[in-house]
């Protein structure tokens, strides 16, 4: 009851990852979120290289955005269905997909059509480019928004070409952009008591998360370029070091910083070198300073220079794996992860990041697996009218919102 989204109602056509990403941070908050699928049901539910949890269905990349939903199969092809869904509208408060534009409407679910059904209702479409503007149609894919938004061109070594981030970085940053989107537009209809088309771009919101890049471009003229691991700040002492078996991150971004690093690495020499006298010098020497630092780091391993230079009050961390990161005390102790049973065991599932008041009640909780295919197609449409009378249909009607060869739900 004191989630902060408890009683809301969410309509969720969305499939892959920006769009299940959104609604999950809604569903750990407490909404009621109906994830609406197609007979094969989202093409996440199998995209694994892992043959057993491809054939269950329950592939990790979906189960780890898609806990605390319902799961609804619906053969949107079907007149019952298309009813069906404006039947669940009417006493919804978001629907969200993201399709291409133009294919919820080819289907009568488009915006106009739903929000005659409920004028309350917060519509949100992802797309790759929005609703409006020459690229509208066009496919999107997270790699290919990487590429567009100028992300790959600043990442990576020089010498080795643009390079994709580690994971479908622009999907997710996608999904948060339509989260926040979402929420205002929720508090918005607070106070003028109206819904609204909320219509996020892919490109738009990569594109957002670049702005102190875009700027550094369009204000000073800037060329922005690859870096490899050297901080945004292009100071040489946040950057990637070799050290001993592995590598180490600095973040020695002010002056005391600076001073300290040198002191705990025993190169007090360098302080007084005019070819390090300040920051501006010091990006034109960074190849000496580099060479300086990994001599001095020498075959110790991270692990043996982390705490000293924590201990000196030097930003720093040694480059940890997925395996080794899960598995730190500082995430523990913030249930960070979360224990979730389903029937395939128990899993640590990541939560949303952060805490709202107290543990006990602010939402953040996974209280409910990823949902199996179809698992609440009878619980949802069970309740539907299917007449203005509000006489239930015959069985033969709510089956034909199914796909073929189902038995009915009643």
């Amino acid at each position: 009851m004191n989630s902060p989204f408890h009683g809301i109602r969410i309509l969720d056509f969305t499939r892959f990852l920006a769009g299940p990403y959104a609604t999950h941070q809604f569903a750990l908050q407490g909404a009621e979120v109906i994830k609406i699928e197609p007979p094969t049901g989202d093409d996440a539910r199998t995209t694994t290289m892992h043959r057993d949890l491809a054939k269950s269905g329950m592939a990790p990349a979906f189960m780890a955005v898609n806990s605390n939903k319902k799961s609804v199969v619906l053969d949107l092809k079907q007149p019952a269905a298309v009813e069906a869904v404006r039947q669940i509208v009417s006493e919804a408060d978001i629907v969200w997909e993201n399709f291409r534009p133009g294919v919820m409407d080819k289907l009568g679910l488009g915006y106009e059509v739903l929000a005659r059904v409920n004028p309350r209702l917060i519509y949100c479409s992802i797309s790759g480019f929005g609703h409006t503007g020459p690229e509208r149609a066009a496919p999107a894919f997270d790699g290919k928004i990487q590429a567009m938004s100028g992300l790959m061109s600043i990442t990576g070594e020089p010498e080795h070409g643009p390079m994709r981030a580690g994971f479908a970085l622009c999907d997710v940053l996608s999904g948060m952009t339509a989260a926040f989107a979402v929420a205002a537009a929720l508090y918005q209809r607070t106070q003028n008591g109206r819904g609204q088309h909320v219509d996020v771009s892919m490109l738009d919101a990569s594109l957002s998360f670049l702005s102190t890049q875009v700027a550094d471009y369009t204000v000073s003229g800037t060329p922005q370029r690859q870096v490899g691991n050297l901080s945004m700040s292009r100071k040489p002492t946040a950057d990637r070091f070799r050290c001993g078996d592995g590598f180490i991150v600095l973040a020695a971004l002010t002056e005391p910083q600076f001073q300290r690093l040198f002191h705990v690495l025993d190169r007090e020499d360098v302080l007084g070198d005019e070819r390090f006298a300040d920051w501006f010098r010091r990006y034109e020497h960074r190849k000496e300073l580099r060479e300086i630092i990994e001599s001095a780091f020498g075959t110790r391993s991270p692990a043996y220079w982390e705490p000293l230079l924590n201990q000196a009050d030097v930003p720093c961390a040694r480059v940890f794996s997925i395996e080794e990161i899960v598995e730190h005390p500082q995430l523990r102790s913030r249930r960070a992860l979360q224990q979730v049973t389903s029937n395939l065991g128990t899993h640590a599932m990541v939560g949303p990041g952060f805490h709202l008041g107290s543990e006990e009640g602010g939402g953040g909780l996974i209280h409910s697996p990823a949902p199996y295919l179809g698992q609440h197609t009878e619980e949802v449409l069970g309740s539907l009218r299917r007449d203005p009378g509000g006489h239930a249909a015959a069985s033969g009607e709510r089956s034909a919102c199914l796909p073929t060869g189902r038995p009915p739900l009643f």
